[in-house]
């Protein structure tokens, strides 16, 4: 069937895999310091207006479509990578570039196809929201907006850029000691870090991100201080910087972990009645032949799985050293099983909430990869980057499925085209995390704490070591548990997370969220979706490629 509308095009295609590594660039740099991935379809759809409409003057809208799928398709990989990669770097683990990029390459592809056979389950029966792919749908149908929200988009990147040189030439401070001004103790860590992407990552999510901040307030400003009132953590004469030090790694950092694990492990739980309905649908497409010309045939599906798990294994006998074939064989199909399970607990997330518990569901991965592989981490490691990228792009394959619906695209062309780009992602955002660590360096104690990286490495080495706080994981994992049965889908995983991001960057993005209400409560939600995302979207992009060409110049003046 032909589309009486431009729909896939050359130019749609080059410009959404331009932004798209262009983007993923920027929000590897981000998640490298927010501790969390942002998506691209908004970006990409503003741009593609200006680009597609503006300066083309042939742009359609289910053509804007194809193009912010193509993008989002290939910087959603980068969520992945940052969350499991960085552990191998911080541990001083020595392994094969190519092997691990099979790996990132496996679980694109397959977190694509396995989730393809529930579009109509839950996009056309349940009617599930996603937020995110509505929202992209809204800005695909006022084109007459389009240009003004790439101005703010612009504005938004220099007044960032900017910053960011700022802070480079010093002209400003990294951070404002709030809690040195208001004469707290050092341990509270109140500061806010100059940052626009923090400010602009809150300006983004609102509301529903106040979690994430409450966990930071709820660690600092009430944990910590109880501890030490109470004698739990004994000053012993510390200085403050230790003791800082001391109430992080000892307490704040393993219940942010098992808050983590306990969240997603509840995911998990309330997923159960929807791993049924989810295997009758794919029952019923394997027998009507899956939606004729409108979706990828099963046996595509099928073969997308195969292919993929064959990647996936030649990938950990490559880059794993003393992996037997048994072994690797049995990862390989544990890994698979889990990224069907794990990327339906997401896309159910996404679809109801937008909040994705995509690092908890990678730690109980890697958890269970080196119960099974007898402690080989990096062979554990492959797995879980498998998992991560393919449960972001199953979330992400949902949300722009959900856009196309809204806006009269067909499903066959966004799934192809998600498809043919996805090995690009897992190269791009792999070069980047390497190019950084060359660079500038990353973990805890510098600009960027890798925090999702950090939490993964200090779970691997409890349990190796045989010294994990399993009375902290256990007590963490209860709390998220019971936080994630509230109606707020995802709960116990914000808090958690909050509770282990430095404070400083925490503190930033809760102002983001407060700044984005009040805006909301004077003007409107309308009013936020013209102006306030497109100029955020313009803060964290600034921000990530300033700092991304820092670390270039660093690079190329110490050869």
């Amino acid at each position: 069937m032909k589309s009486k509308y431009r729909e896939v095009t050359p130019a749609a295609v080059i410009l959404g895999i331009f932004q798209g590594i262009i983007m993923t660039a920027a929000f590897v740099y981000a998640g490298l310091k927010l501790g969390f991935s942002l998506g691209g379809s908004t970006i990409a759809a503003i741009m593609g207006f200006a680009v597609l409409k503006g300066l083309l003057g042939k742009g359609s809208i289910v053509e804007n479509n194809i193009n912010q799928t193509i993008a989002s398709g290939i910087n959603t990989t980068g969520a992945g990578v940052i969350f499991t990669l960085p552990v191998l770097l911080l541990m001083g683990k020595q392994f094969k570039i190519m092997p691990m990029i099979l790996a990132a390459f496996a679980g694109s592809i397959m977190g694509i196809v396995v989730i393809i056979p529930l579009r109509k389950q839950m996009i056309d029966l349940e009617r599930l929201r996603f937020p995110s792919g509505t929202a992209v749908a809204a800005i695909l149908t006022s084109p007459g907006a389009g240009i003004t929200r790439a101005l703010l988009l612009i504005i938004g990147f220099i007044f960032s850029m900017s910053a960011v040189m700022s802070i480079k030439m010093g002209l400003i401070a990294k951070e404002v000691p709030l809690g040195i001004w208001l004469g707290l103790p050092v341990y509270t860590q109140t500061a806010i870090a100059i940052s626009l992407m923090n400010i602009g990552a809150g300006l983004l999510t609102g509301k529903n991100g106040l979690p994430f901040a409450l966990g930071g307030c709820l660690a600092y400003w009430i944990m910590a201080p109880t501890a030490v009132m109470t004698g739990w953590i004994s000053q012993n004469g510390l200085p403050a910087t230790e003791l800082t030090e001391a109430i992080y790694m000892t307490m704040i950092r393993p219940l942010g972990i098992g808050m983590l694990i306990g969240g997603a492990i509840m995911g998990v739980i309330k997923a159960f009645p929807l791993v049924k309905a989810a295997i009758k649908t794919i029952q019923n497409a394997a027998r009507s032949g899956f939606g004729g010309q409108e979706e990828l045939h099963i046996q595509y599906i099928y073969l997308g799985i195969g292919v993929s798990f064959i990647i996936l294994l030649v990938s950990i006998l490559w880059g794993a050293k003393g992996i037997s074939l048994p072994i690797a064989f049995l990862l390989s199909v544990i890994g698979t099983f889990w990224i069907g399970l794990a990327g339906l607990i997401v896309a159910e997330c996404t679809g109801i909430t937008d909040i994705s518990p995509l690092s908890g569901l990678a730690l109980i991965a890697v958890t269970l990869m080196l119960a099974l592989s007898h402690n080989n981490i990096t062979a554990s490691v492959f797995i879980g980057l498998a998992v991560c990228v393919a449960i972001g792009q199953c979330a992400d394959m949902m949300q722009d499925l959900k856009t196309g619906f809204l806006v009269g695209g067909k499903p066959i062309y966004q799934q192809i085209a998600q498809i043919c780009v996805a090995w690009i992602g897992p190269l791009v955002s792999i070069g980047v995390v390497l190019l950084l660590w060359k660079g500038i360096g990353f973990g805890p104690g510098t600009d960027l704490p890798a925090p999702q990286a950090a939490a993964l490495q200090a779970m691997i080495e409890g349990i190796v070591g045989g010294k994990a706080p399993l009375h902290h994981y256990l007590s963490g994992s209860i709390l998220g548990g019971l936080l994630s049965t509230l109606p707020l889908g995802g709960l116990g995983v914000l808090v958690g997370l909050g509770m282990y991001l430095p404070f400083s960057i925490t503190l930033g993005y809760g102002l983001g969220c407060v700044i984005n209400m009040g805006i909301e409560k004077l003007t409107s939600s309308r009013f936020i979706e013209k102006y306030i995302v497109p100029l955020a979207a313009g803060f964290i992009v600034g921000e990530a490629l300033t700092e991304l060409i820092y670390s270039v110049i660093h690079i190329l003046g110490s050869i």
